[in-house]
């Protein structure tokens, strides 16, 4: 807010003085000039000059201070209102505003209390927020985390307690392990996106081949593309796209889509990624040709402990929390990451500066 000299209170001050001085003297002469008219004799004359001299001293102070809180009581009317709005806030009540009508110092006042009332209010919506979100993590976990371990519990359960053949008992114990080994990578992948959310992650930078890193994860996912009786393609028309970027975490990210896309893409029995480089930036693309997304599920699906309804099994909804890891990750490096649909496929793509926009 411009607060120039002439429109300062300072400034207002001294000029409704010289107003008030001004008027005083105006009203001091009417009145001289009306006892003259109607008496034909001056106050003087009829006083004498000291104590003329003392009532027109003393009808001028009384004139001035009348005239200067006449002048000013815009003043006192707006300093209760800024009293009021101080109140208001202090009340609890965020949405009160103090009406700025002039370029003064009470009206900077003003200003600034409206800021604070809005900061306050955008801080306590980030706490309800934060406290909401809070609440849905210790429930969202709670319910993931109880169901492989009530499943390994029983499993063991039968296994120490029941007379069972050895062929049952073995089918028993490697169905509690597998139960084991997703409730591992369920708590594995909660501390990695916790980690995230309070930005305890710190990306070490440095050279990475994408090409290659897409090469090597490909191979390493190439049982479970064998297991789901899937394919995959790997296009590009560059031998390497060397950026700037934390490979470890990128590695993260791709296999997280990739792991995605065979769980949920598997009927199409095909993946298709395809890189391509621009000036500044790479893009890669994953299509996954199974069952569509629902357009509905778009802009949900990088959202923690969410899963598209059709898939929230316990054997394919995994945790649901690959999706927001991945986009945690791309956006630490001042990418983006986001899903499109067409009529037989899904398309996740991916934008990788060539150096990261912290």
């Amino acid at each position: 807010m411009n607060n120039s000299v002439f429109k300062s209170f300072r400034f207002e001050i001294v000029l409704y003085s010289l107003l008030s001085l001004i008027y005083s003297l105006l009203s001091l002469a009417l009145i001289n000039i009306g006892f003259y008219l109607i008496f034909q004799k001056s106050l003087w004359s009829f006083t004498g000059t000291v104590l003329s001299a003392i009532l027109d001293i003393s009808v001028g102070i009384a004139l001035f201070i009348i005239y200067f809180l006449l002048l000013t009581r815009k003043f006192i009317s707006y300093i209760k209102e800024i009293y009021i709005g101080i109140n208001e806030i202090s009340l609890g009540n965020l949405d009160n505003r103090i009406v700025i009508n002039n370029e003064d110092e009470f009206a900077l006042m003003a200003d600034k209390l409206n800021k604070m009332a809005d900061d306050i209010k955008r801080i306590m919506e980030n706490e309800r927020r934060s406290e909401e979100a809070k609440n849905e993590l210790i429930t969202s976990v709670a319910h993931d985390l109880r169901t492989p371990l009530t499943s390994i519990i029983g499993y063991l359960d039968l296994v120490s307690t029941k007379q069972l053949t050895d062929d049952v008992k073995k089918e028993y114990i490697e169905i509690a392990y597998s139960k084991s080994k997703r409730l591992e990578k369920l708590i594995e992948d909660l501390f990695t996106y916790t980690k995230f959310n309070f930005g305890e992650v710190k990306p070490l930078y440095s050279e990475v081949d994408m090409v290659k890193l897409i090469d090597q994860l490909l191979d390493e996912f190439y049982p479970s593309f064998t297991e789901n009786h899937m394919e995959y393609e790997f296009k590009t028309s560059h031998s390497s796209a060397v950026i700037y970027a934390d490979g470890v975490l990128l590695a993260r990210a791709f296999a997280n889509l990739i792991s995605n896309a065979i769980k949920y893409g598997r009927d199409g029995e095909k993946i298709e990624i395809i890189l391509t480089k621009d000036t500044d930036k790479i893009t890669i693309t994953s299509t996954n040709f199974g069952e569509v997304i629902p357009k509905k599920d778009l802009d949900k699906i990088f959202t923690r402990f969410y899963r598209v309804e059709s898939s929230r099994s316990s054997e394919t909804g995994g945790s649901g929390l690959g999706l927001a890891i991945a986009h945690s990750i791309i956006t630490l490096h001042g990418g983006l990451i986001y899903a499109t649909i067409s009529a037989d496929c899904t398309v996740f793509t991916v934008e990788l500066p060539d150096k990261p926009k912290v």
